[in-house]
């Protein structure tokens, strides 16, 4: 019996095998020739905003927080790990003294907030009269970002402001808003330019509306 070639489809991936039976002693051998990668891209339903579209608002953005804070020594926060792409370009855009630091917090699981905070990362700096400008990828719920508010506020900082990258008001579940936002966006799930569905996409150079059956 002669060796065929076949294609078969195994959890959306297609590859291409050969069975070469051979008769003289029976053996059956699948071998596995290749298998076809996808792309990211090909899990995107839309690009939401382009990459100059977020260069040109985060540049915006940059000049207004230069302007607010000239003499005040900020210093910026980053809540990771979303907000790394954004908070690299933004404080480029930013033309005054300043310093940086992170927190790295947990509340979402998949899709979806569990809404219990919990501090993974802590500041290695005292904030004591100081002017803090946390730093997110996304506003939506709030309730992280309203929880680190109130947990910063203890330490008496002079002041506190929120600067987003995406504000999703229709997920609001908390009192509070970005003072510097670039874009308003749908309830959509999003991801690129520092944005993750299970710690991937963050790559993406620009905004994307992740396909309903990647995370569904």
């Amino acid at each position: 019996m002669e060796g065929c070639f076949f294609r078969i489809e195994i959890n959306g991936l297609f590859k291409t095998s050969l069975f070469k039976c051979l008769n003289d002693c029976g053996k059956i051998t699948l071998t596995c020739l290749r298998a076809e990668r996808k792309t990211m891209t090909e899990d995107i339903e839309r690009v939401l905003l382009t990459e100059k579209e977020i260069q040109s608002k985060v540049a915006e953005i940059g000049r207004r927080i230069t302007a607010d804070y000239a003499d005040k020594d900020p210093i910026f926060i980053g809540v990771l790990k979303g907000c790394f792409i954004f908070m690299a370009d933004l404080m480029r855009n930013v033309d005054v003294r300043c310093s940086m630091d992170f927190m790295a917090v947990s509340s979402y699981n998949g899709t979806t907030s569990t809404g219990a905070v919990k501090i993974n990362k802590d500041l290695n700096q005292d904030v004591a009269g100081r002017h803090l400008l946390l730093v997110e990828d996304i506003l939506d719920s709030g309730v992280t970002l309203n929880y680190l508010k109130h947990y910063l506020e203890v330490r008496e900082p002079a002041s506190i402001h929120v600067a987003t990258l995406l504000d999703k008001p229709a997920r609001r579940k908390a009192d509070i808003y970005a003072d510097y936002s670039c874009f308003e966006v749908p309830d959509a799930f999003v991801v690129g330019y520092g944005l993750d569905y299970n710690e991937r996409y963050r790559n993406l150079p620009y905004i994307g509306v992740l396909k309903p059956e990647i995370y569904s």
